[in-house]
């Protein structure tokens, strides 16, 4: 493993993200498979990755307690803890009450000091070294920066009293809101997290996002540095040119090496699910080993074969509200297969479970205003459903 800085402090180039951990069935909704993922941070850990991150709604909140556990047998000082204030999925109810919303509905009604004060004991710490607003985006910023709720003047409060080292924010949202933000807190903040890769360099304009955070001086934290293991498994034909220049990598390989050339990424993180994938991230990372310019470029045209694919990442914010209990990641996935030509991505909606079928999308765009893609998801359902009627 090799390091690199963010503020001032030295981190594992490759950090443990804990969205996607194995569960006891395999599927996303299931408790973790606690033995399966305890295996896969000791890997982590004894192969020298030291950034692990979390946040307050991952695993339906099983994630915070599950990786205080899994890293309390290790020393507190060999490991950088990171966790997220869930501001993207509250609403203010006046007299310092959070409500919450989205995937937390129906949550008690809490406080900022309350939800700070639970992540700490769910992770079993007396601090995090690294804490962020979550996703920091158009919708999301008036509540950030709502002076009566004061959750930033709160967590700065907190970095004082030495509960949090190192303060930060992640977004999904545009070029234009991260510059302001950063731009109105001038100096607060350290790092910004956000959705990088050679595809959405074009896709989302992270390049522009990217260029932003570095001008206000700034480290980058990469998330999706492999979309969801879109960039895991490309298109054939983009494969094949890849393997005539280095045979034996893996399009995941080829993704994460394309991130290690960019000079502000502190951390990239990878929500390893299995071993496997763990072993073949971590010898990625054993060394740096960037991408050249040729190979850059070779990748750029993967990723302009692709832009018309729907850029979805299996984060699956949008399931957890879906009244129709739509296995939407699966459906966009079985889309884009058939959009790429891949007959076999296409199938009879009399032959699947209820939950793979698009026509049963009612419209009711719930999935939407929780989507950090801004995927028009009903608009896919009814147009894949047309498709699949033909």
């Amino acid at each position: 493993m090799y390091y690199k800085d963010i503020s001032g402090v030295t981190v594992s180039a490759l950090g443990m993200g804990n969205m996607r951990l194995p569960t006891t069935d395999g599927t996303p909704n299931a408790p973790i498979d606690r033995v399966k993922a305890q295996e896969i941070i000791d890997y982590a850990y004894s192969h020298g990755i030291t950034y692990y991150d979390t946040a307050y709604r991952y695993h339906g909140g099983e994630s915070e307690y599950f990786i205080g556990e899994a890293l309390s047998k290790y020393p507190r000082d060999t490991w950088y803890l990171a966790s997220k204030f869930p501001g993207h999925m509250m609403e203010y109810k006046g007299n310092g009450v959070l409500g919450f919303t989205s995937m937390l509905a129906g949550h008690p009604d809490s406080t900022v000091d309350a939800v700070f004060n639970e992540q700490l004991a769910k992770c079993k710490v007396d601090y995090f070294d690294f804490y962020l607003l979550h996703n920091v985006n158009e919708k999301s910023v008036a509540m950030y920066n709502n002076e009566e709720v004061g959750i930033i003047p709160y967590l700065v409060k907190q970095k004082e009293a030495g509960k949090i080292r190192h303060l930060g924010f992640s977004s999904h949202g545009t070029a234009e809101t991260i510059d302001a933000f950063l731009t109105k807190y001038e100096g607060l903040f350290e790092f910004v997290q956000i959705q990088l890769n050679y595809l959405d360099w074009k896709l989302q304009d992270a390049k522009a996002k990217y260029e932003v955070i570095a001008k206000h001086g700034l480290k980058v934290v990469v998330m999706e540095g492999v979309r969801g293991g879109r960039l895991a498994a490309i298109p054939e034909a983009e494969m094949k040119k890849l393997q005539a220049v280095r045979p034996d990598d893996s399009a995941a390989k080829w993704a994460l090496r394309w991130l290690q050339a960019l000079p502000e990424v502190s951390v990239v993180l990878s929500g390893m699910t299995t071993l496997d994938q763990i072993v073949e991230n971590t010898a990625t990372f054993d060394k740096p080993d960037p991408v050249t310019e040729a190979e850059a470029e070779l990748l750029s045209g993967v990723a302009d074969s692709m832009l018309s694919l729907v850029p979805c990442t299996a984060c699956r914010y949008c399931t957890e509200g879906c009244p129709m209990g739509l296995e939407i990641p699966k459906i966009i996935a079985a889309y884009n297969g058939v959009k790429n030509g891949d007959n076999m991505a296409k199938y009879k909606e009399d032959d699947v479970d209820e939950s793979m079928r698009p026509s049963r999308c009612i419209g009711c765009g719930s999935c939407m205003g929780i989507c950090p893609q801004n995927i028009n998801i009903p608009e896919i359902m009814s147009t894949f459903a047309g498709m699949l009627a033909k």
